[in-house]
């Protein structure tokens, strides 16, 4: 924790002299404090719950793209490639995770496989995507694209729904279980996915997200 870089909570509502946008807010208790930029590689945390609040990075905006870029592609994989393959009694079977979620569409369970295809490919494809068109221009020393602040909260937004480690999780559990009854062999797709737990694990942990909203802000700008 770097003391010096946050003042104490304020007990106040009441706008400070320099502004509102010199206000930070911890996201995990609320706490409200005075926020002063921290030097690259320190970073200001919540002296309440230790919540890293401002973590300014040398290229850290370019790092960000390079880890949202790897989600994509990773996720196109391992959409498509065999996810595992089932033997047992001579017979063998692959699937993919767009033949499972193929495998609900035309039952009555299509809402599900509407809900896997979301929350497990969708969602996390879109948050990389609107991380890297809000990111590119500022990388280059560019304005802003149109809509940048819309397309950043937008993905803060979907973070919580992005739950492709959740998927992992869930099947190492399943598998767990069915390795008792056949031969489960992990095809490329399912190294794939603990790739990306990782890979986004990565992301978040290098993004500050005030420097980004503060990037963003035209009044910062000029």
């Amino acid at each position: 924790m770097i003391g010096p870089q946050l003042n104490e909570p304020v007990a106040t509502t009441a706008a400070p002299e320099d502004g509102p946008e010199e206000w930070i807010a911890c996201p995990q208790c609320d706490a409200l404090f005075t926020a002063t930029v921290p030097a690259l590689g320190e970073r200001a945390c919540c002296t309440r719950c230790q919540t890293v609040l401002i973590a300014p990075r040398r290229g850290a905006f370019l790092r960000v793209i390079a880890f949202a870029i790897t989600v994509m592609i990773l996720m196109i994989g391992a959409t498509f490639f065999p996810f595992l393959q089932v033997r047992v009694a001579g017979m063998r079977n692959a699937a993919s995770v767009f033949d499972a979620v193929l495998a609900f569409v035309d039952g009555p369970m299509v809402a599900l496989s509407v809900a896997v295809a979301a929350l497990i490919v969708l969602i996390p494809v879109m948050r990389a995507a609107l991380v890297v068109y809000v990111l590119f221009p500022l990388t280059i020393g560019r304005a802003p694209y149109r809509g940048a602040a819309w397309a950043f909260r937008l993905a803060e937004v979907l973070r919580p729904w992005s739950m492709a480690e959740i998927f992992v999780i869930g099947c190492a559990v399943a598998l767990v279980k069915i390795s008792d009854l056949a031969h489960v062999d992990y095809g490329p797709a399912f190294w794939m996915f603990g790739s990306l737990v990782v890979v986004i694990g990565l992301q978040d942990s290098s993004m500050c997200r005030w420097t980004i909203w503060k990037a963003l802000d035209p009044e910062t700008r000029a």
